[in-house]
């Protein structure tokens, strides 16, 4: 009875991932042939049945910039980016549609270890460094095995000399992965919607504006109080807007 529960399941799973695929080529064709709007019509479609990949965001993205929505483009970018974040062509476009934006919003200086911090634990995601670990791990245990049944002491030195190399690049993978899931889990990115939003220095109608943004600039949600968001710039900066004149990026 269980084996044929799983069949079942193999079966749907196979069935399911057919049918995006086949939406996801037409929407393809649709993009291909300056449908933009039904283009986003079947990537959504995808996204409704819980799909998420670094390609579909992406596709959204274009799709979204060939229409110059620039809010939308840049938010499936950025979505883009958080699964695939050293993906140079993703980048590439990210820089086109944030050049459309109104706010130009200067970056707090890095100090030189934190860009190597940056530079270093960036080049992936969290999972990937947990599964870069994974496979250095199992690459451990295989040299352990090859130390402990190969004969000679210079085959034996090797394997041994590479078990713990391989051990090392394994821990070093899963302290990134750690890092990288921490800070991950810290930072709430979100887009700005609103074709115009004013900042208020306090959570409500009767606060003063601290400053003004415009659609497709990131921020960081800090905490939320009520129908109000607390935010913060690349800059320093820090206001509160309405909730509405947001959408998070990590929505998965």
């Amino acid at each position: 009875m269980k084996g044929l529960i799983l069949i079942f399941a193999l079966f749907f799973c196979f069935l399911g991932n057919a049918q995006n695929e086949a939406i996801f080529n037409r929407a393809t064709d649709a993009y291909n042939e300056g449908d933009y709007q039904q283009a986003i019509s079947f990537y959504d479609q995808i996204l409704e049945k819980g799909e998420h990949s670094a390609a579909l965001y992406f596709n959204l993205g274009n799709s979204y910039y060939k229409l110059n929505q620039i809010a939308p483009s840049i938010y499936y970018y950025e979505k883009a980016l958080l699964l695939k974040p050293e993906d140079a062509e993703i980048k590439t476009n990210l820089a086109y549609a944030q050049n459309m934006t109104l706010d130009a919003i200067e970056v707090l200086p890095e100090t030189g270890l934190s860009k190597i911090y940056q530079r270093i634990t960036g080049r992936m995601s969290f999972d990937q460094w947990a599964y870069t670990a994974v496979v250095f791990l199992v690459l451990f245990v295989l040299g352990y095995l090859g130390f402990y049944f190969l004969q000679y002491a210079t085959q034996k030195r090797i394997a041994l000399i590479s078990s713990l190399t391989f051990l090392m690049v394994s821990f070093i993978a899963i302290l990134f992965a750690f890092m990288q899931y921490s800070q991950f889990k810290a930072e709430q990115p979100a887009i700005i919607f609103s074709e115009v939003v004013s900042v208020k220095s306090e959570p409500n109608n009767r606060s003063g504006e601290a400053f003004v943004l415009h659609e497709g600039t990131k921020v960081n949600v800090l905490e939320q109080l009520n129908d109000y968001r607390k935010i913060q710039l690349v800059d320093g900066k820090i206001g509160w807007i309405p909730s509405d004149d947001i959408k998070l990026l990590k929505d998965f």
